[in-house]
Order: C-alpha cells, then sequence, then structure tokens
C-alpha cells in the first residue's frame, strides 16, 4: 500500500464510509493532484471513465462526493443553475464561473475588495464571503 492510499483509506474511514477499490480510485481522480479540481459529479464521471478502468456507479460516485463535503475535505459551490460544482480547496476563496465552457476558476483571494459589507440579520454574524463572477464572452 503506498502513502496515497492510505491516505485515501483514512479519508475514507473519517467520512463513514468503507475504503472499497472504486473509492480509491475516486479518492486518486479528486486528490491526486498538483492545482486545486473544481467538478461537478458528471465531470468526475466522465473523468474516471477516462482515467481508470474502473466500473464506477454514478450512486457511488455521488455518496463518496457527498460524504467528503459532509467531512469539510470538499466545498460544494453552488452557480445558481441545475448542477452542483465541487471543490478541492476548502479555503475561503472567490471564483470566476464561464457560462459557455462552464468552467470554475480560483480568483487570488488578494484581488477582490469587498468596500461594503451588510450588517447582518439580529441574532447572526458574517463568517465567511465567496464570490463567484459569471462571465461570458462580450
Amino acid at each position: 500500500m503506498t502513502n496515497s492510499e492510505a491516505i485515501y483509506i483514512e479519508k475514507l474511514r473519517n467520512s463513514g464510509l468503507r475504503p472499497t477499490k472504486q473509492r480509491i480510485r475516486i479518492c486518486e481522480v479528486l486528490f491526486n493532484r498538483e492545482k486545486t479540481f473544481h467538478f461537478s459529479i458528471n465531470d468526475l464521471m466522465k473523468i474516471i471513465q477516462t482515467k481508470t478502468n474502473e466500473k464506477i456507479s454514478l450512486a457511488t460516485a455521488y455518496n463518496t462526493v457527498h460524504a467528503f463535503k459532509k467531512k469539510g475535505y470538499l466545498k460544494e459551490i453552488n452557480i445558481g443553475n441545475e448542477i452542483s460544482y465541487f471543490d478541492t480547496n476548502t479555503q475561503s476563496h472567490h471564483h470566476f464561473y464561464d457560462n459557455q465552457t462552464k468552467e470554475l476558476v480560483d480568483i487570488n483571494s488578494g484581488d477582490v475588495e469587498i468596500k461594503k459589507i451588510p450588517t447582518p440579520p439580529n441574532g447572526k454574524k458574517i463568517i465567511d464571503a465567496e464570490i463567484t463572477f459569471k462571465i461570458s464572452k462580450e
């Protein structure tokens, strides 16, 4: 067993999932990367089919991703359409979303300046702010 596999097995177990061969392959696709990975479940399924010889069901991918999200290993990003995107970078940061390519791209947090912050409702406090700029061709 490689060091990476041991880390994936620990993530799976911490997420309440049995570390099956298919789930370990999902971990490899998600976390064996140098850069942040943004994806929808459909994107993930296409990558799994292309990069591995594993037969992994949509339900297994969906359940694994949502268990990782619940545990904090992934972040869900709502674009306001019917597709949910997920991010392997769970730190607070901003994004560009390209309406044509359906691509989500990180923005350096230092490049975004919020000048006016609204007052939250009574009894509530702001704990985080992330902005997604939707972009398209001019």
